[in-house]
């Protein structure tokens, strides 16, 4: 005849709360993504000048109109990442587009992924190492949204109501614990 093997109440009580612990902290940090890229190839707009066909004496544009759009897109600010909460490369434009809109486009970005991982353009100086993981926060800062993948090439629209020129850099920012992966000083070109 077997042995029975009766617990108390209290045994099952730690083994689940250490259950509820364990699964909290799984959920917390994601560790799985350290070991899962995704990838992105967006298209990006091309830029420098391109060609503009004269419209007709009739239809020309006013000059505010004509000062307003670019006769092509333009890089208004670009810089390339430096790694902070972690290894962290590719470079960040600012775009002003043919039809005044502005978008950020990033260029192979490589990145570790991670959780809640948001693209913010702030007002705060880059600064290199670990003096620069929470920088970003300090001041103005505008979320383009979540990162799209940590490894590529991707795209993000302003807002109409975000002029570029108000902010000096980009992060790839950990929202959940916040802490930048990496970021990059935009410098006007």
């Amino acid at each position: 005849m077997g042995k029975r093997v009766f617990r108390s109440p209290v045994a099952w009580a730690g083994l689940a709360s250490a259950v509820v612990v364990v699964i909290l902290v799984l959920h917390w940090f994601q560790p799985w993504k350290l070991f899962i890229d995704t990838y992105v190839d967006e298209a990006l707009p091309p830029v420098g000048t391109t060609s503009v066909v004269p419209a007709p004496e009739s239809a020309a544009p006013s000059p505010a109109a004509s000062a307003a759009a670019p006769a092509g897109n333009e890089i208004l600010a670009a810089g390339e990442f430096v790694t902070h909460e972690h290894r962290t490369s590719g470079s960040a434009e600012i775009v002003r587009l043919r039809d005044g809109r502005h978008q950020l486009v990033i260029r192979n970005l490589d990145t570790s992924n991670g959780p809640d991982l948001r693209v913010w353009l702030t007002d705060q100086p880059l600064t290199r190492g670990t003096a620069g993981w929470r920088v970003f926060d300090d001041g103005d800062w505008v979320e383009l949204g979540r990162l799209k993948g940590n490894r590529g090439d991707q795209v993000y629209e302003l807002p109409a109501s975000v002029d570029p020129r108000d902010y000096r850099s980009v992060s790839i920012w950990c929202k959940r614990f916040a802490v930048s992966f990496g970021g990059a000083d935009l410098n006007a070109t």
